[in-house]
């Protein structure tokens, strides 16, 4: 492997505007599973061939989760999401017209949801954000009404874990819950196949782009910021 670091300038948080944000970036070419699973175990995210963290020095709140799928029940309204008529296809990632097209009206309609702020993608950079380097991991699940095509979600599978990677999905269809169904899925492929662990992501409590992910309780939070030499602690949230 060939791993470069990038220690990147504070600059305001996405999340938090109060709060000043610093990543940690691994630039990995044929980055192997094992490592890729040391590095989801200490709370590393991918896009592309770069694996991040977070390195605040004035702010814990962005946690890393992790579900323990063997164990996770699904609830009566799990149930009735996973009984939305939505076609799924699995397949290897990569990039149309229609991804772009799909992506851009997602982050349009988050702009007036939530406040995100908006910036038009390229097909350079949303194929080096969602494409590239998913060498023997990477998956990308489709979700379709009939032919159309209404939501796109990036999944890394690896022996022992899940890497929920990015979600993205057609408004108009909110009443599908598109996104829960994706995660649900995702647990669902886990048990199927014996994997211990789904990681979503960051989870901050009660925010309004993060909070989602108490749908999925119960869950177990990354308890210490471990170096990759050191030890990652896992608690029961």
């Amino acid at each position: 492997m060939e791993i470069y670091e990038l220690i990147q300038e504070e600059r305001p948080c996405s999340y938090l505007p109060e709060q000043e944000a610093k990543m940690r970036y691994l630039y990995i070419k044929e980055c192997t599973a094992a490592f890729y699973l040391h590095l989801l175990e200490r709370g590393w995210r991918r896009f592309g061939n770069y694996f991040f963290v977070p390195i605040c020095s004035n702010c814990n709140q962005c946690v890393t989760i992790r579900q323990d799928c063997e164990r996770f029940v699904f609830s009566k309204s799990h149930k009735r999401i996973l009984k939305n008529p939505l076609l799924m296809r699995i397949r290897r990632p990569w990039v149309s017209e229609k991804h772009l097209e799909l992506y851009d009206k997602y982050h349009r309609a988050m702009q007036d949801k939530k406040g995100w702020e908006y910036h038009q993608n390229t097909l350079e950079c949303y194929y080096d954000t969602f494409v590239r380097g998913f060498l023997n991991f990477g998956y990308e699940f489709d979700y379709y009404i009939e032919d159309r095509l209404i939501g796109v979600a990036y999944v890394d599978v690896l022996e022992n874990a899940i890497s929920a990677v990015y979600c993205y999905y057609d408004h108009d269809f909110s009443k599908y819950s598109i996104g829960t169904y994706s995660i649900l899925k995702q647990i669902e492929i886990a048990k199927r196949y014996n994997i211990k662990y789904l990681y979503p992501g960051y989870w901050i409590k009660n925010h309004h782009s993060m909070g989602y992910k108490d749908r999925f309780r119960p869950f177990e939070i990354l308890h210490n910021r471990p170096n990759l030499n050191e030890e990652s602690i896992w608690i029961k949230e």
